[in-house]
């Protein structure tokens, strides 16, 4: 299970509305933050979810509107003294300007709080046993930016059925079937095919930030439960998305139907659109299509 809180929907400009981009991405135990945009912190707080068990960053790209937040997170965390490190994962070119950004407040090498920087490459970044999350890169203009995969696996389940018929009794004979080791009970053996149902439970949730195309991205997209991707533009200003290095509401429904996504969810709101014409635009092509707002809370 996933449960994902926007703390910002907004593009390069916000509004009353919608702040600078950030994404919480809670699991097993685990908080994790999808972009800082400015301001992140205070969403966390009015969100409710707070700063608690909050060690990791990971960074779609190096624009301001998507990292500006970190100072004011790390200058909080600071004076609340957590001993926690915090560890942002990014780009080399992003954590470049991280890490200088950093250094121009506090000094080469110093933050508030104990801080890792994890250069991203194509693959695995985390295993948390769990779930796993994976990277890959997007291009958007002349960043280098990733987009993230977070999987956790299906599971086989012991069919309570099955072990009855078998004379299975409760205890630590199950516990070794559900671990998949055959037992053996009344001199019979019993083999964890025998009680094992079909894998079930597995969720994958796809998180894309700014992208001016989706080539290529189908392998990492394919079969997911939620994509969460941006939509900036309507398909009438096409041209002026290309130029911009965005994609629009119909390219990401398009590429997400294309690809067997159980659910859009458009992000990274340009004030230039009502709502409502982006939800149809998107709509018309994928029905399970929403658009995120702030603070709004969704769980796969």
């Amino acid at each position: 299970m996933f449960a994902l809180t926007f703390l910002g929907t907004s593009a390069s400009v916000p509004s009353a509305e919608r702040n600078h981009p950030a994404l919480l991405v809670e699991a097993a135990g685990q908080r994790i933050l999808v972009d800082c945009g400015e301001g992140t912190q205070r969403q966390l707080l009015r969100s409710g979810a707070g700063f608690r068990r909050l060690d990791r960053i990971l960074l779609t790209h190096a624009h301001l509107d998507h990292v500006l937040g970190i100072p004011g997170l790390f200058s909080t965390l600071g004076l609340r003294q957590t001993s926690d490190a915090m560890t942002i994962h990014g780009g080399e070119g992003t954590l470049d300007l991280v890490i200088r950004m950093l250094a121009g407040l506090w000094g080469a090498g110093r933050a508030p709080i104990p801080v890792e920087f994890a250069a991203l490459s194509e693959g695995q970044v985390i295993d948390a046993g769990d779930f796993t999350i994976d990277c890959f890169p997007v291009r958007h203009r002349d960043t280098d930016s990733f987009g993230f995969v977070f999987q956790s696996p299906a599971r086989r389940h012991l069919q309570s059925d099955r072990l009855a018929a078998l004379g299975v009794p409760d205890g630590p004979l199950r516990g070794e079937l559900a671990a998949g080791r055959p037992i053996v009970v009344d001199g019979r053996a019993i083999d964890p095919e025998d009680v094992l149902g079909p894998p079930s439970g597995g969720k994958k949730l796809v998180v894309i930030g700014d992208a001016e195309t989706t080539d290529g991205l189908s392998k990492h997209v394919a079969d997911a439960d939620m994509l969460v991707i941006e939509a900036t533009f309507l398909e009438r200003d096409a041209p002026t998305a290309r130029n911009y290095g965005h994609l629009t509401a119909a390219e990401a429904a398009s590429f997400a139907a294309a690809n067997n996504v159980g659910q859009l969810v458009l992000t990274h709101m340009s004030g230039r659109y009502e709502d409502e014409e982006i939800l149809a635009e998107a709509t018309r092509i994928l029905p399970n299509s929403r658009i995120a707002a702030d603070f709004d809370h969704v769980v796969i």
